[in-house]
Formats: structure tokens, sequence, C-alpha cells
């Protein structure tokens, strides 16, 4: 397991990272016989919307955000959803299942503050954090909605330090989303990658302080 001293705190993205996002397959198979496919193209759009709202300066919550994106990918797959089915879709994230180490590697990591940094909403975070049983393991739920945009932008970023009163070198982000390692490391996070798939890395010149593949495996 590497080491890593002087890490003053941690900083988690939530979907992917601790929430495992492709809980939601098990909803869509309401509405097709590949509810995989679904559950990737949906998440994938998804993200497309944070970026391309960010950068059009036309913020919306990630909630909206994540209806937008289910009803495109219901066009695009064409498949058919009547309102209650869509609306079962989008409560599958209010109780997503955490990655099974999560409980465990979070109590591991305790006596230094331990945060989400999120591009969830608040209400969206707050209950997939009850849903998982996480609330004693975190001392901080951090959501994008403070500053209206999505990450990688380094205004998110600057959210961690403020709260958690611990300067960004002093913290270790950790995130499954390669895109995420390389805008924490921009805006000067040590970082960790959780690559739980064995994906290549990002052609962005910001490689990772440490990559892991399950979050035991994280330095103290």
């Amino acid at each position: 397991m590497p080491a890593m001293p002087g890490v003053g705190g941690y900083v988690f993205d939530a979907y992917g990272t601790l929430f495992d996002v492709h809980s939601v397959v098990e909803a869509g198979r309401e509405i097709t016989a590949d509810p995989q496919a679904l559950s990737l193209t949906w998440r994938q759009k998804q993200l497309e919307y944070t970026w391309l709202r960010t950068l059009m300066g036309r913020y919306e919550d990630f909630w909206a955000v994540t209806e937008s994106a289910l009803r495109w990918t219901i066009r695009r797959l064409r498949l058919e959803a009547t309102d209650a089915q869509r609306r079962r879709l989008m409560e599958a994230y209010l109780s997503l299942a955490c990655f099974p180490e999560v409980p465990g590697a979070l109590a591991r990591l305790a006596g230094r503050p331990r945060a989400i940094l999120s591009n969830g909403a608040p209400t969206m975070l707050e209950a997939a954090v009850a849903s998982s049983g996480l609330q004693g393991h975190l001392e901080h739920v951090l959501s994008v909605d403070a500053v209206k945009m999505y990450k990688p932008a380094p205004q998110v970023y600057a959210l961690a330090p403020r709260a958690l009163g611990v300067p960004a070198d002093a913290l270790l982000f950790v995130s499954s989303n390669a895109w995420d390692v390389a805008g924490a490391k921009a805006f000067g996070y040590r970082v960790a990658w959780c690559n739980r798939l064995g994906a290549p890395e990002e052609e962005l010149g910001l490689p990772a302080d440490v990559v892991v593949t399950a979050l035991d495996q994280l330095p103290l």
C-alpha cells in the first residue's frame, strides 16, 4: 500500500468513486432488454451536459441535468418510457449503492477530515449518503451548486480547501474519473485515481500521484 506523508485530509468524488452509478441498471430493466447500454449512455450524456452547461454559462442543478440526459438517452436508444418509469429511473439516483469497500475505507482514514466534492445537487448527495449509511464517515459534503458550475472548473475544486481549512497541496483528492483526476491535479491537489476498470490514463499531461483499484488501498 503506497505511503503519502503529510496528507491533511481526503476529498472524494461521489458518483463512480463512492457510489456505483451503474446500480441504476436494475431500474432500467423495466424499459429495455439492455439496461447496461441505457446506464452507460445516460452517464456519458449526463457528463457531457455538465461540461456544456458550464461552458455556456447556463447552469442547472445535477438533478435537472440528469433528467435531461435520461430523456435524450431514451430517444437515442429508441425506447419507450412512461412518466412513472422515468421517475423510477431518476429515483434510483437517490439510493445508489456504494462500492463494497467504501465504509471500511473511509473508517480507516478517520482522524483527518473526509469530504465529498461532487457535481451532485445537495438533495441528491444527502439522499445517497443517507441510503448508504456513510453519514458518520464524512465531515463535509460539498456540492458544485455553491458556485453554479461543474467540474473541472477550478472554482469547484476551490470549495474543498476553503471548507476544510487545508491547502489543496496538502489534500488527497480521490476520483475514479480520469478527467476529474486531471482537473484536480491542474488545480493543485495531490491526486489518487481509483482505476477500478483498468482504463487508460488521459492524455492531458496531468498524471495521478497514486493509482489504486479500490479505495481500501489509499495511502495514509
